[in-house]
Order: C-alpha cells, then sequence, then structure tokens
C-alpha cells in the first residue's frame, strides 16, 4: 500500500484559484452577448446572401435552358437540323462563365462548349439523371443543370443538355463574407467586452468604496460613510444599507462606552463609601457600637452592590438569550394586586395612593413578569408628589395583553423617551426627587416584556407619564381577592 502524500504536497496540485471578479465576469458575458448577437445576425445574412445567389443561378441556368428549348423547338427540318449548332454558339457567344453540352441518346455531342468544365465522366459517361449537379474542377466551383429534349422531326432522337454555370465569384464572395463576419464578430465582441468592463467598473465603484470604507473602520473611526451622490439604483441600496449599518454600529460602541463608564461610575460611588466609612473607622479606637453601626452602614452599600451585580447578570443574559422561558399561566391583576400589598405602606407613607382596575392573563415566567411590574410601580411612585394617584389598568386588545403604570408628574420631553430604557439613563432632576437606583430597572423591564414576545412603550403629556406593557394574551382565568387600593 502507497503511503499518502504529505499534507503540503496534496494541496500543491490543487492550488487555490482566485475567483474572477464582478466586473471581469460582467465583462466576459458583454463580449460573450455581443459575439452571440453578432454571429447570429451574420449566419441569417450568410443565409441570405447564399439564398439569393442560388436563386441567381437557377433563373440564370433556367433561362439559358430556355434557350436552348426555343431552338430546338423550332428545328422542324432537316436543313434547321444541320444549323443547329451554329444557331447554339450565336446564341451562347459572349457568356464566358457557361459551359453547355448537347448530346444524343448514344452519347454523340451535338454542340459543346466549354466542355473542359465538365467533369470527364460527364461528357464520355452515360447520361445521369436529375436536374442539378455542384462539383469542383481546377479549384472552381460548377452547378449544372440537365433537361431532355424532343426534336419536332419524324422518328428524331431526344437531347439531353446540360449546362455548367461557373459560380466560383459567387463563392469566393461567401468566403470573403465569412472571413469580414469573424473578424468583425471578434472586433465587436473584444470592444463590447471593453465597453462592458468600463460600464461595470464605474458603475460598481460604490462597491470599491465600500471595501475601502469597510478598511478604514475601527471601534474609534466609525464615522466613515459611503457617498451616494453617484451611485446606480442597485448599489444604491446595498450602500445605504451599508451606511444604515454603520449608524448602528456607531451608535451600539456608543452606548458601550457609555454603559462602560456608568458602569464605572456607578460602582465608584459605594466603593468610595465603603472606603470612607471603614478608613474612619479604622482611625482610632471605637465601641463596639461604633463599629456595629459602621457595619450596618457597610451592609447597605453591600446590598446596593449586591443588587447592581445582580441587574446587570440579569441584562448579560437576557442580551444573550439565557433567561429561562417557562410557559404557566399567569394572571396580571394577581400579580399587580399583591404589588400593590407590598408598596401600600410606602405609599401612604408618602401620601400617594393606589389604584388598579382591569385583568388579563398571559404566559410566560410569573417571577419575572412582577419583577417587570415592580420596576414600573416603583419608579412611578418614587416620581409621585403627595396627594396624588399611582393607577395600574389592565386591559384586552388585539391579541395581547396591556399593562398600564400611570403617574401625574413633570412632561418628560419627546427627545428623552427613547432613552428611558437605556441602562443606567436616568431622566432629568424633575423626575428624580426621591430615591435612589442605578439606572437598571426600566432596562430590565424591557428585557423581561422582550423576551415573552412583548414590546414596552412610554407616553408623557398633560402632566402624566405612562407605561405601558404590552404581551401576547393567555387563557382567561377567574380572580378572586381585593379590586384595588387607595
Amino acid at each position: 500500500m502507497s503511503a499518502a502524500p504529505p499534507p503540503a504536497l496534496a494541496k500543491k496540485g490543487h492550488s487555490h484559484r482566485r475567483p474572477l471578479s464582478l466586473t471581469t465576469r460582467l465583462a466576459i458575458l458583454f463580449a460573450l452577448m455581443a459575439a452571440t448577437l453578432l454571429l447570429g445576425v451574420g449566419i441569417l445574412l450568410e443565409r441570405a446572401v447564399d439564398s439569393h445567389f442560388d436563386e441567381l443561378d437557377a433563373y440564370d441556368l433556367d433561362a439559358k435552358m430556355a434557350v436552348i428549348g426555343h431552338l430546338i423547338e423550332t428545328t422542324d427540318d432537316e436543313e434547321a437540323l444541320e444549323l443547329l449548332p451554329r444557331r447554339l454558339k450565336d446564341a451562347f457567344a459572349g457568356h464566358e462563365n457557361l459551359a453547355v453540352l448537347l448530346r444524343d441518346a448514344d452519347r454523340v455531342v451535338v454542340f459543346g462548349t466549354r466542355l473542359s468544365s465538365f467533369e470527364p465522366e460527364q461528357l464520355t459517361g452515360p447520361v445521369v439523371g436529375g436536374t442539378e449537379r455542384v462539383w469542383v474542377r481546377d479549384g472552381r466551383h460548377f452547378v449544372s443543370r440537365l433537361r431532355e429534349f424532343q426534336l419536332p422531326l419524324p422518328e428524331a432522337p431526344t437531347l439531353h443538355a446540360a449546362l455548367a454555370l461557373d459560380i466560383t465569384h459567387h463563392v469566393h464572395f461567401l468566403d470573403e463574407l465569412r472571413i469580414r463576419l469573424w473578424f468583425g464578430v471578434s472586433v465587436a465582441a473584444a470592444f463590447a467586452a471593453l465597453l462592458g468592463w468600463l460600464a461595470a467598473r464605474q458603475g460598481l465603484a460604490p462597491l470599491t468604496r465600500v471595501t475601502a470604507t469597510a478598511r478604514r473602520l475601527s471601534a474609534e473611526q466609525l464615522g466613515q460613510r459611503i457617498s451616494l451622490h453617484d451611485a446606480p439604483a442597485e448599489v444604491r441600496e446595498l450602500a445605504e444599507a451599508f451606511n444604515e449599518m454603520l449608524d448602528r454600529l456607531e451608535a451600539s460602541f456608543r452606548r458601550l462606552s457609555d454603559f462602560s463608564a456608568d458602569i464605572a461610575h456607578e460602582l465608584r460611588t459605594p466603593v468610595s463609601n465603603l472606603m470612607t466609612e471603614t478608613q474612619v473607622a479604622l482611625t482610632r479606637a471605637r465601641s463596639a457600637e461604633d463599629y456595629r453601626e459602621t457595619l450596618h452602614s457597610n451592609l447597605e452599600e453591600f446590598d446596593r452592590l449586591a443588587r447592581m451585580i445582580s441587574d446587570m447578570l440579569f441584562l448579560a443574559k437576557a442580551d444573550n438569550g439565557l433567561l429561562p422561558r417557562p410557559a404557566e399561566v399567569v394572571t396580571l391583576r394577581a400579580e399587580a394586586q399583591a404589588l400593590l400589598e407590598f408598596y401600600e405602606a410606602l405609599a401612604e407613607e408618602q401620601g400617594v395612593r393606589l389604584r388598579l382596575r382591569g385583568e388579563a392573563s398571559v404566559v410566560g415566567d410569573r417571577l419575572m413578569l412582577r419583577q417587570a411590574i415592580s420596576n414600573l410601580l416603583s419608579n412611578a411612585l418614587r416620581h409621585t408628589a403627595a396627594g396624588n394617584t399611582v393607577e395600574i389598568e389592565i386591559s384586552r386588545g388585539k391579541n395581547q395583553a396591556i399593562l398600564k403604570v400611570c403617574n401625574p408628574g413633570a412632561v418628560i420631553p419627546a427627545d428623552r423617551l427613547p432613552l428611558l430604557f437605556d441602562r443606567f439613563h436616568r431622566a432629568d432632576d424633575s423626575r428624580s426627587g426621591r430615591g435612589e437606583g442605578a439606572g437598571l430597572g426600566l432596562a430590565i423591564t424591557r428585557s423581561i416584556v422582550e423576551t415573552h414576545g412583548g414590546h414596552v412603550e412610554v407616553q408623557s403629556a398633560d402632566g402624566f407619564t405612562t407605561f405601558s406593557l404590552h404581551l401576547p394574551l393567555g387563557p382567561s382565568l377567574p380572580f378572586h381577592g381585593r379590586q384595588g387600593a387607595g
């Protein structure tokens, strides 16, 4: 058994061939199309000319055969029969491209002119039937016509007439036409290939710019864009899609950079507090109660750090599609009612009333949906002044359940609304009056809702801000509990 060749040698025999560029392919396609079209037209033209020459030759032979027939038909006595060769000679004088052969049934030549044009067997052999024959003799091309004639005399023999027409000039013309046709097709194909290459190169120039732009891109240089002023319609769509992709990439990198900066900022505050309090506690000896207070204060900062890290891990799982997807039926009213009871004490302390109405059921994870509603409710309580009411309204739409959390307060500018669900984003100072947060609650809410196949909307106008959760509708279940709080 022979050993297998080394990989290096095996690959050497099958070298990778670089594929042809799109410009070259289009140029070849242009050339093939032009050559095919011109070749087809040339073949039709050649056949038309050839058919025309055949018609001319047939007409010429028929005309000359008609002359012979007329002379034979007028040979009605012995004297005319003797004068027939002379009359034929006079009739065909000056026809240099025509050979005439007239024989009787015994192969005796009655009249002949330019007999060297005929083939030997045509001169000495038996009379061959048929009306037309083509041959080449001494480099010249001939076509013949045969016909029988009966002399109008008693017991007159049958005469066989043969005409040989020299068509060499026609053949030479067709040969020259073919040569010029092939030359013209070749030149036209080359010219079409050149034009196709130029047109393709010009038309695909935006693709070259796309390549150049892509090579210049980096995380620090995402501001490059492709010019569309001279791009054709087909390439314009690609260029526009490429520019839109760059817009999304630039926005994503900007958000990632802001996110990293926000993480550093958010983590720095509790870490700084922990270090400061610990350093102060270590400056001198203290009582057990003082140390206990310091530990309680540090515990609050640790709890804040733990919540922040837990929230970031949750969002990381959501980004990578790692959140659980249980399919249990969740009654939104029951979850909202439980949260109202949880926040009831805080609401009473702030002088805020809570109200719940409507009901609907969805399919999903109960704990995640409760967390999403809790984030909206705590956000609403944090930004609602005393004496006002936070409302939770649940309704059924077309194939979806809608849960709205509405609270009165300062109106958020329209250009800020899309940013509310960004990580670490906080509204303006007018909406951050009480409490602290890392700015991850609304981002988590959006991730939970999108994981359940829904979406989140927010509206702020006329002194009210409303967050709406749109979730796929599930089967209806009866709810037994309190109808609201207030």
